[in-house]
């Protein structure tokens, strides 16, 4: 009933930029913290950047200063702007929101994309 579509990823040369979206969908009551895993091969998913409802945001020290997350909640969708791309930003990049959905009793759930691969060449 409720998904995160996932957009914009590809293959970039380093240095270059791209812009990630995901949308969610389906009968959603609210969606309070929405952020950004990556995973690459042989290595452990990891946060890239949250935001939360209010705006605030995080990000992991790897990309401060060249990625940045923003939300629009009209449009229930996250986005991930990364610039000045380097190969070590190779990865499955993975939307997640947490969800309250509509007949659930304050029942906050995780939910996630389907990954877009983003290959930076050097």
């Amino acid at each position: 009933q409720v998904q995160l579509v996932e957009s914009g990823g590809g293959l970039v040369q380093a240095g270059g930029s791209l812009r990630l979206s995901c949308a969610v969908s389906g009968s959603i009551f609210s969606i309070s913290t929405m952020g950004w895993y990556r995973q690459a091969p042989g290595k452990q998913r990891e946060l890239v950047a949250r935001i939360t409802l209010g705006g605030g945001t995080d990000y992991a020290d790897s990309v401060k200063g060249r990625f940045t997350i923003s939300r629009d909640n009209a449009k229930n969708t996250v986005y991930l702007q990364m610039n000045s791309l380097k190969p070590e930003d190779t990865a499955v990049y993975y939307c997640n929101a947490d969800i309250l959905r509509y007949g659930a009793s304050r029942n906050w759930e995780d939910y996630w994309g389907q990954g877009a691969q983003v290959t930076v060449s050097s």
